[in-house]
């Protein structure tokens, strides 16, 4: 079941059934050529806060666009009954996608996002061309109580997040990345966070490795080497460095991020350039 409605000139609101209950995953729209390009934002976010401004750059525009939120997340239905794996994210996903008539997508993906679009490509490959990693998760880690992100979320047992945990994660996290946090089901926050920081099997790097389509990671240049770059470069993948930014490169440095990703997705293998 697809819906829709104008959200403004040339954006439209669109949402689909993607569980056997019922629930809606949701996405703004960008009308443009194929093939398409997706969005996935990372945990506690949604996609057209984070990605509407490089999306509508002129390196980026006229391609249909899908800012799509995943479930439990920004637009999208908040189900408590759903287990928010990476891999049930993933197929949610690509429902979602198959609905909206999408395959061979050009999918932009930041941190959990990433990590998602992974296990899509993996599990889904008719439906990924090509990838762009926005400083994505590619291992487990280990959760650390009143840590930031997902590490610190996924520290508290469930229960005891939502009886309370949850006010301490909005506390720590700051007024920014709460405004849109506060948009995330609480079960679904934490599922996420616990099965982010649990990885899957094999895990996401050694997914990403296998892949054969064009794959690029983009990572604060302040952040230092990425561990494990090397390997990654031997398999393929594009490894570019971005600077004066933070995790939310998209944010932080929009020119540049759009200038890399911009040749990630016309270069045959992704982003040839190591700096920018």
């Amino acid at each position: 079941m697809d819906m829709d409605h104008e959200a403004g000139t040339g954006r439209t609101v669109r949402a689909t059934t993607v569980t056997a209950d019922g629930d809606l995953m949701r996405w703004v729209e960008l009308p443009g050529e194929e093939p398409a390009r997706v969005y996935v934002h990372g945990l506690g976010a949604t996609s057209p806060a984070y990605f509407t401004e490089v999306a509508v750059h002129p390196l980026l525009a006229g391609r249909r666009s899908l800012l799509i939120d995943l479930l439990g997340h920004g637009l999208s239905d908040r189900p408590t009954d759903f287990d928010y794996t990476l891999e049930s994210h993933a197929d949610a996903l690509a429902r979602a996608l198959e609905s909206a008539g999408v395959t061979g997508a050009e999918v932009i993906a930041h941190s959990m996002g990433g990590s998602v679009a992974v296990v899509l490509a993996a599990r889904h490959p008719r439906l990924v061309s090509r990838l762009v990693l926005v400083d994505a998760n590619l291992d487990p880690i280990t959760p650390v109580p009143g840590a930031g992100g997902s590490s610190g979320i996924a520290a508290y047992g469930e229960k005891e997040f939502l009886a309370g945990g949850w006010e301490e994660v909005r506390d720590r996290v700051g007024p920014g990345w709460w405004s849109t946090m506060r948009l995330t089901g609480r079960e679904a926050l934490h599922r996420t966070a616990t099965h982010l920081v649990r990885g899957t099997v094999p895990t996401m790097r050694e997914l990403l490795v296998e892949l054969e389509i064009p794959r690029t990671y983009l990572l604060p240049e302040a952040d230092g080497p990425l561990p494990g770059a090397e390997a990654l470069t031997r398999a393929g993948v594009s490894v570019v460095p971005v600077p004066d930014c933070g995790h939310n490169i998209m944010l932080d440095n929009p020119e540049d991020f759009v200038r890399v990703t911009a040749a990630a997705l016309t270069s045959p293998r992704g982003a040839r350039t190591r700096t920018v």
